[in-house]
């Protein structure tokens, strides 16, 4: 089948790489001129590591990423309040890892090699599905049929738009922002430690990494309309977060300076269905989890893979589509719901929760007392299905 992918984050070029495997024709279209470029370090484990491993990709991964080794929670005078290793949240540190966005995102890219078409600076405009095919305006203007199309892109997906209906049907805004963005030469450095700071309404973390990198990051409380366009952001941030302790000063002082810059609304998609005729959705499109679920990339890629599997095994979408949604429907929304329970450890709304926040902060090293405040999170309940023909990686 003829296949268009919206999208080239994580969920589209792992859709791709199964896809293309069962001889599939994959296009993919990614509306940003160039593959993109920034975003936040993730932390990745969990059933999407299997999916890496049967890439063949988890040497890469190994390579361009790290292995944090604390995480440490300061208060507003730089004293340490708590201090947890991330095996005693992950019960391992075999199979995780930490590596920005972007290069995970390079990495599936690369594995493609070149096997699908990337059609970049577009996307779609109109969707026309006539049961037999859908055909496919994009905005420059050109006009393609293809048998499915796929949006995996991302949390605003215009596919959903087009094809579900508006955003404020699906989206669900958690009442918070995150913003992230890269420091170069910050003077303050705690190599692959994770350098955690909460206030009341806010939270901000800093990642000190290989090659001198540091990656800066907030979660705020916002209850007002979220701002579109970096000024606007960049004056919100330094708004709410006006009189901070810690670095927070320091930190808004070299953010107009970061040549990366992220900024979004810590929001969840709830659809009752991912799919309607031979329209899709896969990733933060159909089922976000929220910033807060912590987990985003790797379970995108779970849910690219099932989405092929299902695929390799029928000829027909319709069932393909159904089996992949029952197979996962279950676990993301387990995901979503154990999220919304967790913004009291990003943004404190107010001091009992700050001091709640603290409190489980110093008793993380025990898995129990891990396990009841991750709500258990952290650990998959998925069982990939077998891929036909697969090729595993040694």
């Amino acid at each position: 089948m003829k296949v268009l992918i919206v999208g080239a984050g994580i969920a589209g070029p792992t859709l791709a790489f199964w896809l293309n495997k069962s001889g599939h024709e994959v296009t993919i279209v990614e509306r940003a001129p160039e593959l993109r470029r920034g975003g936040y370090l993730i932390d990745f484990w969990g059933a999407g590591f299997d999916v890496a491993e049967r890439m063949g990709i988890v040497p890469e991964l190994r390579t361009r990423g790290c292995l944090f080794t604390e995480a440490r929670a300061i208060d507003r005078n730089g004293r340490t309040v708590a201090s947890f290793t991330p095996e005693a949240v992950l019960r391992s540190n075999k199979r995780y890892l930490s590596i920005p966005r972007t290069d995970l995102a390079a990495i599936i890219y690369d594995s493609l090699g070149g096997a699908v078409e990337l059609m970049l600076g577009d996307t779609v405009r109109d969707l026309a599905d006539d049961g037999e095919r859908v055909r496919v305006t994009f905005d420059s203007g050109g006009i393609r049929d293809f048998d499915l199309v796929i949006g995996a892109d991302g949390l605003h997906s215009r596919v959903r738009r087009l094809a579900f209906g508006p955003d404020e049907h699906f989206e669900k805004y958690l009442g918070m922002v995150v913003a992230v963005f890269d420091a170069e030469q910050y003077p303050e450095r705690d190599e692959l430690v994770a350098m955690m700071h909460a206030e009341v309404g806010f939270q901000a973390i800093r990642l000190s990494f290989r090659d001198d990198a540091t990656l800066l990051l907030f979660s705020l409380r916002h209850d007002g309309e979220v701002p579109v366009g970096r000024t606007a952001q960049e004056s919100l941030l330094r708004e709410k977060l006006a009189g901070a302790g810690w670095e927070v000063p320091r930190m808004l002082e070299v953010m107009p300076d970061a040549e990366n810059f992220y900024f979004d609304s810590v929001s969840q998609i709830q659809m009752s269905s991912w799919s309607t005729g031979r329209i899709a959705l896969v990733g933060d499109a159909g089922a976000c989890p929220s910033f807060l679920a912590g987990q985003g990339s790797a379970l995108a890629m779970v849910e690219a893979y099932t989405l092929a599997a299902e695929l390799a095994r029928t000829s027909d979408h319709r069932e393909a589509f159904a089996r992949y949604e029952e197979r996962l429907a279950p676990l993301l929304r387990s995901k979503q719901d154990a999220a919304q329970g967790l913004g009291l450890g990003f943004a404190p709304k107010n001091k009992i929760q700050l001091i709640v926040r603290n409190s489980v902060l110093k008793m993380m090293g025990l898995p129990r007392v891990a396990d009841i405040a991750m709500g258990r999170s952290f650990h998959d309940r998925v069982e990939l299905p077998p891929f036909p023909g697969q090729i595993r990686a040694d």
